[in-house]
């Protein structure tokens, strides 16, 4: 009976023990992500490559059943043609399974500004359902918000987050910008450069028009005249947002980031 009544307060006592005890937290699994690419010039290919790299993740690149070769101007000439015509290139198949992923960045080199035809070709056959898309890009001066917006219509069963895109000729800032923009999108550890607000829109003083000349003057065409900018302190500088007007009268908006020691460069332009 002894026997029988201490095996009973020993049930209860581990019962008690149960009860009151706090259980584990449970470990939040890390999102999988994927990067698919297109890359003409390997440029995008650069910033696939940096993504991968900095989150350790799978990669694949669309590659087209017949390439673009050529130079710049040969690229154009068919892209010119196969948009007159409504074609899109044929794509070889991918060597992957996007349904095994979470989050999928997408890759792609701006044409006419929007994404090129090869990624186009991709996404008409493709079911992103329940998948977050991650959009970067590679241009000449701009084509990110246009593309975006693009991409918005055509993936509507995603999610589209945050994009980022860098211009061809500041391909060595990448590194350090997408570790920046990964940590943004909670993908990576690590502390966040916080920028204030750009200032109001005011009239261009004569040094700003400087400033904007010297960003933009090594690019091969018009980007149009500076009428107002804000401006805002960065580490090390200061970055202008310029609002400019073309020879047709429209207008766009162009960043220009002016550096201490360093020759002032022009980021993107928004159109």
């Amino acid at each position: 009976m002894r026997l029988k009544n201490m095996a009973l307060i020993a049930t209860s006592m581990a019962a008690i023990v149960a009860c009151t005890s706090s259980p584990k937290k449970a470990e939040t699994a890390q999102p999988k992500a994927l990067g698919i690419y297109y890359s003409q010039s390997n440029t995008t290919r650069t910033v696939a490559q940096e993504i991968q790299k900095q989150l350790n993740c799978d990669i694949a690149e669309i590659e087209c059943v017949e390439p673009y070769t050529g130079d710049f101007m040969q690229t154009i000439q068919r892209w010119q043609s196969e948009q007159k015509d409504s074609v899109l290139p044929e794509i070889k198949p991918l060597n992957c399974n996007i349904s095994n992923y979470d989050i999928i960045f997408l890759g792609y080199p701006i044409w006419g500004g929007n994404y090129a035809l090869p990624m186009a070709s991709f996404l008409k056959n493709t079911d992103f359902a329940g998948k977050k898309l991650v959009p970067f890009c590679t241009f000449g001066s701009g084509g990110l918000n246009t593309s975006v917006a693009e991409l918005q219509k055509n993936a509507q069963n995603a999610q589209i987050l945050d994009g980022y895109g860098i211009r061809q000729a500041r391909l060595a800032a990448a590194p350090a910008e997408v570790e920046q923009f990964l940590i943004r999108l909670g993908l990576k550890e690590g502390e966040i450069e916080k920028l204030p607000d750009f200032s109001e829109q005011k009239d261009v003083t004569d040094n700003e028009k400087e400033i904007f000349q010297q960003a933009c003057s090594d690019y091969q065409m018009p980007l149009g005249t500076p009428v107002t900018v804000g401006l805002r302190p960065i580490k090390g500088g200061t970055e202008y947002l310029y609002t400019v007007e073309g020879q047709n009268g429209m207008k766009s908006q162009i960043y220009v980031l002016a550096k201490e020691g360093e020759k002032p460069e022009f980021t993107q332009v928004v159109r």
